[in-house]
């Protein structure tokens, strides 16, 4: 497969609740096997479908030091999220040139409908989970910095805005 260029901000996709898996197909795997090769290709830790245009809730996530790793989830749902946060630096190819600092829960149990059509329920920790909640708010149609106060927000959309005319 190949990868799919990201949609730019503020495609309204990126602002829409993607739609549930049904079942796991061999065009869901295809889809996955784009999103992998897009994530590596920019590089990033993870993506979510909306990010290339694909409004189903599909994610992929490698936080693995050597990739090859990746977690294929369709439908992921945080089930329990640790009360200790970590922050860290987020970004995302549909905002290029920009990031901010997010805090969000540690660790996280997440269930998902794996590769094989099989729920699954597994235990994500540090940069892992951090990714994971990443993936879930753009199948939520939600942005890193939707975490941000408005006044941060606007500045950050602003500086992206900024940087892509300027080209």
């Amino acid at each position: 497969m190949a990868p799919r260029p990201c949609l730019q901000w503020p495609d309204k996709r990126l602002q829409t609740p993607a739609a549930p898996v049904e079942a796991i197909t061999n065009d869901v795997r295809a889809i996955w096997r784009d999103m992998v090769d897009t994530m590596e290709a920019m590089p990033g830790y993870g993506l979510g479908a909306p990010q290339i245009g694909v409004m189903l809730r599909l994610a992929v996530v490698d936080c693995s030091e050597e990739r090859g790793q990746a977690v294929l989830m369709a439908n992921p749902e945080v089930l329990h999220a640790s009360v200790q946060f970590r922050e860290h630096e987020e970004a995302s190819p549909n905002l290029p040139g920009v990031s901010a600092t997010i805090s969000r829960p540690r660790a996280v149990t997440v269930r998902f409908l794996n590769a094989n059509g099989e729920i699954e329920e597994r235990d994500f920790v540090g940069l892992w989970a951090t990714s994971v909640q990443h993936q879930i708010d753009h199948i939520n149609g939600r942005m890193y910095f939707d975490h941000l106060k408005p006044l941060k927000r606007k500045m950050l959309i602003a500086k992206a805005e900024k940087q892509r005319k300027r080209g």
